[in-house]
């Protein structure tokens, strides 16, 4: 799939610790927040291009204090993934921790999800990923890329697949 013009950066930022990626997407604002929040969306979109979420490995307590878990699999090797929701405000932010099922959530990656109506159809949505400890060798570019993949090349088309676009 080619990415969708209308998903380009808008900005992109990285430092050794953080990086922000700001998207317009062609979607409404509600639309955008349930592909983040309802578990049959986010399995479908949920990795980069060449990687798959099983629908049943999803599960989301959208709730501040709640859960959230899947599994992404890519040659038949599994990646589990985990975190707690610390903030949700239904439809403009989510800010939730991200990594392994066992990884503690005080040292977790924090990863804040803003979202802001761009008129009736459209939404800016701004991500970002922060440390709060350092990345091992190669890994904060790799996460990088697997988000910006998500991100340009695997959201658009499920964004484009519920508007009827």
């Amino acid at each position: 799939m080619t990415p969708n013009p209308d998903a380009s950066p808008t900005t992109d930022t990285t430092t050794p610790t953080s990086f922000t990626l700001v998207r317009s997407l062609e979607a409404p604002r509600p639309l955008v927040w349930r592909a983040w929040t309802d578990p049959t969306l986010a399995a479908r979109w949920w990795h980069p291009e060449g990687v798959e979420v099983q629908e049943g490995s999803v599960s989301i307590d959208l709730r501040e204090g709640g859960r959230y878990t899947y599994t992404m699999t890519v040659d038949g090797e599994r990646w589990p993934t985990a975190g707690t929701y610390l903030e949700v405000r239904e439809p403009e932010l989510l800010r939730f921790t991200w990594a392994g099922p066992e990884d503690a959530d005080e040292i977790s990656p924090l990863i804040t999800v803003a979202l802001a109506e761009d008129g009736a159809e459209r939404t800016t949505m701004t991500f970002t990923l922060e440390r709060r400890e350092p990345a091992p060798e190669g890994e904060h570019d790799d996460v990088q890329q697997g988000w910006t993949s998500s991100l340009d090349d695997v959201l658009p088309g499920l964004l484009t697949e519920l508007t009827g676009q």
